[in-house]
């Protein structure tokens, strides 16, 4: 008999290490799915609240938020090109350019868990961003990507065009940043058991059978 866990994903769209961490959790569900299930819910985290519609050249943002060199950031792309090609998933790090306002995309992953698409539209989005380098804040896309995943567009269209989900996405990013959630991906199992950072899936792996094992 497996352990039914509930496991909060925090993270954002557009962090790279986000989509890591998520299809390494992914994978380590998959091979401890002798012992345990997951019920996913996606938390939203804005990496850049404060960006304009019109996003910033990806390079130049590192530079001014972080302070990398160019050197330093075209290692990291590498590192993170071979983490994404190691757990299965495509980064084009070429073509992706700027960094983009998400709260849009966070208020249609919103009303996608109450339509049971969540997870597949989470998915979606990490592709439309990091392997089809597209803009996730542009509504075209995100209506796109949301019939894509089996969710109706004129409802999507209807939310994007009001303030639908916006005062729930805020509550959820104000509750866990004082829960002391400051980088993404950060994941909650069981609402008590922190794991930070886009992990290996053996680092997942055991630390879902540990606390299966917990009784």
């Amino acid at each position: 008999m497996t352990k039914q866990l509930r496991i909060d994903f925090v993270s954002d769209v557009v962090c790279p290490w986000c989509a890591i961490g998520y299809k390494s959790l992914e994978t380590a569900l998959g091979r401890a799915g002798d012992v345990v299930s997951a019920e996913l819910h996606f938390q939203p985290f804005e990496l850049n609240p404060d960006m304009g519609p019109e996003g910033q050249d990806i390079v130049e943002h590192i530079t001014e938020k972080y302070g990398a060199t160019a050197e330093q950031q075209a290692q990291s792309r590498e590192a993170i090109r071979q983490r994404g090609a190691d757990v299965g998933f495509s980064f084009d790090m070429e073509r992706r350019g700027r960094i983009y306002n998400t709260f849009d995309a966070h208020r249609l992953l919103a009303w996608a868990e109450q339509e049971g698409k969540q997870r597949e539209l989470k998915e979606a989005l990490f592709g439309v961003y990091f392997t089809q380098c597209e803009d996730p804040s542009n509504h075209d896309v995100l209506l796109r990507t949301a019939e894509h995943v089996g969710l109706d567009r004129e409802t999507a269209a209807r939310i994007l065009n009001s303030d639908e989900f916006a005062d729930e996405v805020r509550e959820r990013e104000q509750f866990f940043m004082r829960a002391g959630i400051r980088s993404v991906p950060a994941i909650i199992i069981n609402q008590k058991h922190l794991i930070s950072g886009g992990q290996p899936p053996e680092v997942f792996e055991r630390a879902l059978r540990e606390i299966a094992a917990q009784g």
